[in-house]
């Protein structure tokens, strides 16, 4: 990956809608070198997708909890990860050192739908216990930091 493909990321990055001209006219290169090049970044894995960055609010989501998850050695941490994977109300989930091996980042419409996700959690083979924080509000999130 060179300084122009780092370049087309960045711009991608706050802008997945940029037409490959647009691409092409900010990087110096022609349309077809710049769709060339992301296709590589595509086929390569450094591209994983696309995708709308929706306002939780405007469709019900405006609960949002961060879990932590202490694991219960007797389930396999990746069969932890697949069981917590079924629940569509988990937006992310990192893999943690330290005491608690998951953190996750929930999105629900109410603090009841909230409390039935931590139950379902609580029951889930694989958990020995866990710990919730609600944010009272989200300031910024999914920054892209520059690629340098």
């Amino acid at each position: 990956m060179d300084a122009i493909d780092r370049q087309l990321l960045d711009l991608l990055r706050r802008s997945a809608r940029l037409s490959y001209a647009e691409l092409a006219r900010k990087v110096g290169l022609s349309a077809p070198a710049v769709h060339e090049r992301v296709g590589k970044l595509e086929s390569s894995g450094v591209i994983r997708g696309y995708h709308a960055d929706v306002d939780p609010d405007s469709i019900d989501l405006g609960v949002t909890a961060l879990i932590r998850v202490v694991h219960d050695t007797s389930v396999d941490i990746d069969q932890l990860i697949e069981n917590v994977r079924g629940f569509q109300e988990i937006e992310s989930c990192y893999f943690l050192a330290g005491e608690e091996s998951l953190l996750l980042k929930a999105r629900v419409g109410t603090i009841a739908e909230l409390e039935r996700i931590v139950v379902e959690l609580g029951r889930t083979a694989g958990v020995a216990t866990t710990r919730t924080t609600i944010a009272l509000s989200t300031k910024w999130e999914s920054r892209p930091r520059p690629i340098h």
